[in-house]
């Protein structure tokens, strides 16, 4: 009931804002030397290198999602699309999933990628998104990546500064889920 109730609305937004599109995400070197800085910033293990790949990954790769699942809307109009099957892909697990194995195929060695997952609340659905920290550290000391939250274009912050989401780690809200501790 919920979901139809939460399609309905998706659907009626998705016609009422059809007419707000957002621009193509993009971002120059100052953008990715910024975030490289942050993750380098994590640990002082962490390679600078790896960071600076890691930033421009994360960049460049929001960057190409967005263009190949045709983003051109605000994200929640674009679930809105996913979900009626106006798209195929760019729900929030969609950008977690794929951020999450392109950064992981580079075989980090100072670093570590996480899925992170904010829990439902009685105001927001669930959120999914993938996250980076030095290498044994706790996802709580990382940096959140978030292709979805502005279409393709990156957010990233501390987790703990990134206040708009109750971030965790996937597993811990899967089972609280799946074992009925948190209602969805």
């Amino acid at each position: 009931m919920i979901r139809s109730l939460l399609v309905l609305c998706a659907t009626v937004l998705t016609l009422a804002l059809g007419g707000c599109t957002t621009t193509q995400p993009s971002a120059g070197q100052d953008d990715i030397d910024a975030l490289a800085a942050a993750i380098t910033d994590l640990d002082p293990r962490v390679d600078p290198a790896e960071a600076q790949r890691a930033a421009r990954i994360s960049y460049t790769y929001s960057q190409q999602l967005a263009r190949d699942w045709n983003v051109t809307d605000p994200a929640i109009i674009h679930n809105a699309k996913v979900i009626n099957g106006f798209r195929e892909r760019g729900l929030c697990n969609d950008w977690a999933e794929a951020m999450s194995t392109r950064l992981r195929q580079e075989n980090f060695r100072t670093l570590d990628v996480h899925w992170a997952t904010s829990p439902p609340t009685s105001f927001r659905i669930i959120h999914h998104s993938a996250l980076i920290s030095a290498k044994g550290a706790s996802m709580y000391d990382g940096v959140i990546l978030d292709p979805w939250r502005n279409s393709g274009a990156l957010f990233w912050a501390p987790v703990r500064e990134d206040t708009r989401y109750n971030w965790r780690p996937r597993s811990e809200v899967r089972e609280e889920l799946l074992n009925g501790a948190i209602p969805y």
